[in-house]
């Protein structure tokens, strides 16, 4: 058994090594520096995304539904039957609304580029300008549906919806762009040549990538009815309900499928021509989505680890090698085997605990640096993460270092003793 003074004595000397050659030292560690800072910069960035979603399907609303008529979740090139389907109608959203065990529904129409999610339209007010504004049509009910925050003025009425009104409200962000120092309430906006008065604006939405821009509040909406006199052409309807609470939502998901398959005459043998979803589809899909992409990326961070550990046990093998003479006189006067086995270990320990301390701090560096440069990625430090990465430094230490220590211990003394 080892005494606790020559414990300290080992350490000691291991220490003393590893400042001589600081140098080899410092290159030695940053594989392992650089592969504990990206785990952490990775995982931080990942926490941060995962708790804005949620946040952002928390504020959506737990008893939402979402009915399409493709799957806006499915990523697979559509087939024949996808591109040639039926698009869903207000009449669907009217008969929709009827249901036992739906509160409200919407139906909206928009004018937008779906593949980048932004619009295409340009509002201008005065000399102030907003490029890639989203035009969106809706019904009066849409805001207690997805219980949007009103800023200023009000939601447009039935009654607008009914009479063609030419009123808009606007999203927080255009609001912003188009009025930072004056109230926008009864202000004309020239759209496509027609005027439009605002009577309303909408607070920042909760955005999955926390304090940037997020496109849904670049918006104009319109009443449904005046959306469709601006764009006639435009009519693939999507339709959003709110189940009476969320234990009944399984219900008013099947009444929902059950009156559209009906309304579609769809056979019974055949599957939906229609997508519903609810916020925990959305949220299923975000997980398998970054579950995939944070292993991709963690394998790839871990690659520096792996490196960081055989450069660790190269140059402890180069160590072993100059020191065969000084193993041999330790040996020569009473080391023993587990003594000179431990010292080396120890400095592989040493070595790769010390490059991840510095590859937390590091990491750190990236959480802090991300948000400040980019505020639309959001990152979160977890204390997980942070031991993970200096426990797996140290014990790649461990691992990589007992080879060189082993081949150290096991040196003959006289042979040693003779190594020039």
């Amino acid at each position: 058994m080892i005494h606790k003074e020559e414990f300290a004595e080992i350490v000691q000397m291991a220490t003393d090594t590893i400042r001589t050659n600081k140098m080899r030292s410092s290159l030695t560690v940053l594989g392992i520096v650089i592969g504990v800072a990206m785990v952490i910069g990775v995982s931080s960035i990942g926490r941060g995304l995962d708790e804005n979603v949620r946040d952002v399907v928390s504020s959506v609303g737990s008893d939402n539904i979402f009915v399409y008529h493709l799957d806006p979740l499915t990523f697979t090139r559509p087939t024949e039957e996808m591109r040639t389907r039926k698009k869903l109608t207000f009449e669907d959203e009217e008969a929709i609304k009827l249901l036992p065990h739906v509160k409200k529904a919407s139906a909206g129409l928009r004018f937008f580029r779906p593949e980048l999610g932004v619009g295409t339209y340009a509002v201008k007010y005065g000399d102030r300008k907003v490029k890639n504004t989203i035009l969106e049509g809706d019904t009066a009910s849409v805001k207690d549906v997805y219980d949007l925050p009103i800023a200023l003025g009000r939601w447009f009425a039935e009654v607008d919806d009914q009479r063609h009104a030419t009123v808009i409200v606007l999203g927080h962000d255009t609001a912003e762009e188009l009025f930072p120092m004056e109230n926008p309430l009864g202000k004309e906006i020239n759209i496509e040549g027609r005027l439009f008065v605002v009577i309303g604006t909408l607070q920042k939405l909760k955005s999955v990538f926390g304090g940037g821009k997020d496109p849904n509040d670049n918006r104009i909406f319109f009443p449904l009815t005046t959306f469709r006199t601006l764009h006639p052409e435009i009519k693939d309807h999507w339709i959003s309900a709110k189940a009476t609470s969320h234990d009944d939502m399984p219900k008013a998901m099947d009444e929902i499928r059950e009156l559209l398959r009906r309304r579609r005459k769809v056979p019974p043998d055949k599957p939906d021509n229609f997508a519903v979803l609810t916020s925990d589809s959305i949220s299923d899909v975000w997980n398998q989505l970054t579950g995939m992409l944070f292993i991709g990326v963690f394998a790839i961070s871990s690659v520096g680890l792996l490196v960081g550990g055989v450069g660790v046990m190269n140059i402890m093998l180069v160590s072993v090698t100059e020191r065969t003479r000084e193993i041999g006189v330790r040996k020569a006067i009473g080391a023993r085997k587990r003594d000179i086995l431990l010292q080396f270990t120890l400095e592989a320990i040493i070595l790769t605990a010390v490059g991840g301390i510095i590859g937390i701090l590091f990491g750190a560096l990236i959480v802090w640096v991300i948000p400040a440069l980019w505020p639309a990625l959001p990152a979160r430090m977890s204390a997980f993460w942070v031991m993970f990465g200096f426990t797996t430094a140290a014990g790649v230490g461990l691992l990589f270092g007992i080879y060189p220590a082993w081949k150290a211990a096991n040196l003959d003394p006289i042979e040693a003793l003779r190594y020039e």
